[in-house]
């Protein structure tokens, strides 16, 4: 699991479920920036693991008026990379040597699923 701040995970929530928003935020106006320069999000790495901080890299790619082709790795956030990666949509990759060290959660993810479904459930009984 990673963990994200309160905003990011909620423009991570928006960007899955679709939702427009009033005005952009930060995520939409990075992504106005790079639709403006004809650049793409083309995949997210997460590349690193020290003391419990993950580390990544948001691999872009922009032509020139040329049509070159350029590739660009910027090092970011994991929470703002797949935040965007979310967004544009672009592949999110682990590499093995930060998935070795990760512990299995899927009995975790698992339980929080089945919580939320059960809160789901509540509130619809509540409306009814």
């Amino acid at each position: 699991m990673i963990y994200v701040e309160q905003s990011v995970g909620l423009a991570i929530a928006l960007f899955k479920q679709g939702t427009q928003k009033e005005r952009p935020l930060t995520h939409d106006l990075l992504a106005n920036i790079l639709r403006a320069l004809e650049a793409k999000i083309e995949r997210v790495i997460v590349n690193d693991l020290k003391d419990g901080t993950y580390f990544a890299r948001l691999v872009l790619s922009a032509e020139n008026e040329l049509k070159q082709k350029k590739i660009i790795e910027i090092d970011a956030r994991p929470s703002d990379c797949i935040a965007m990666a979310t967004q544009q949509p672009a592949p999110i990759y682990v590499s093995l040597d930060v998935w070795d060290q990760l512990e299995d959660m899927t009995e975790a993810l698992r339980r929080m699923q089945e919580e939320g479904s059960h809160t789901e459930e509540s509130d619809e009984e509540e409306k009814s």
